[in-house]
């Protein structure tokens, strides 16, 4: 990937967890590694097919001036978040804050936080049979949407599907739902419960009736397990009202696992449905 490269960029701020450093401010330090296409932009020699890094300059200056934080981490973060809104086309970001006035008593030279970040896409499952199940999916998906680290690229169409586990229950409306999103997979999945929480759900028996249920299935090409989470979600292939939605918009990615695309796992699921 391209790199747009900004080194010892100067601002004064008022960030640090003394009081002291919030009222008289002093030096911070900025690097930046700006991953993101440029070829086009090399090309055709226009500006505006890349990214200003004056404007970038300005905009970090200003973010910097314009916000107070304890923590260089909290300032790192907020940057970082604040570039990848502004700049659609950035990919992944290498971000360093150094702090060379640190109120330190031992000699140094300088503390700093580097951090990276980059955009995830995701595939989330949602669903809903309680309540008003047309309200929490459209009103859970719109706070999902409104999180400044995630944007909804793409849905699928909503469909009616009985229930599955074996619990009796009204039917559920299902779907899938493409995100882009700086957030990690642990960090992701707290989001999506809170979320849950909002909607009102509550725990009841296993594959009971809920107001909203959010789960990740894909996320990048990556494999995991945890006691919370598995990714790709372990029981996606035997859910038509996962598979069925998740292969309307996006039936050509490839599961990680069974290295099959999407397209082809419904397809053989629904086969067997026929036979």
């Amino acid at each position: 990937m391209d790199e747009i490269r900004i080194d010892g960029l100067k601002v004064f701020a008022y960030h640090g967890v003394l009081e002291e450093e919030r009222k008289t401010g002093q030096d911070f330090i900025i690097n930046a590694v700006m991953k993101l296409p440029l070829q086009q932009a090399g090309i055709a020699d226009e500006l505006e097919l890349t990214v200003s890094y004056a404007d970038v300059c300005s905009f970090i200056a200003s973010f910097m001036r314009d916000n107070t934080f304890k923590l260089i981490e909290s300032c790192a973060e907020g940057i970082s978040t604040a570039l990848f809104k502004k700049y659609d086309n950035l990919c992944e970001l290498e971000l360093e804050v150094k702090k060379p006035q640190a109120p330190i008593s031992e000699e140094f030279d300088c503390v700093s936080v580097k951090i990276f970040r980059k955009r995830h896409r995701v595939y989330v499952a949602y669903g809903s049979n309680s309540g008003d199940p047309e309200h929490h999916i459209e009103d859970g998906i719109a706070s999902l949407d409104r999180d400044p680290m995630c944007r909804v690229k793409r849905m699928s169409g909503i469909m009616k599907t009985t229930p599955y586990g074996g619990v009796i229950q009204d039917d559920f409306l299902n779907g899938v739902l493409e995100l882009s999103t700086l957030y990690e997979p642990q960090v992701l999945l707290k989001r999506l419960k809170e979320i849950e929480k909002e909607q009102g759900r509550v725990e009841t028996v296993r594959w009971g009736p809920r107001t909203l249920d959010l789960d990740i299935i894909l996320f990048d090409d990556i494999e995991m397990k945890t006691d919370e989470l598995t990714i790709p979600h372990p029981d996606m292939c035997n859910r038509d009202f996962v598979m069925k939605p998740l292969a309307q918009i996006a039936p050509d990615v490839v599961h990680p696992v069974l290295n099959k695309t999407i397209k082809e796992l419904a397809e053989v699921k629904m086969e067997k449905h026929i036979i």
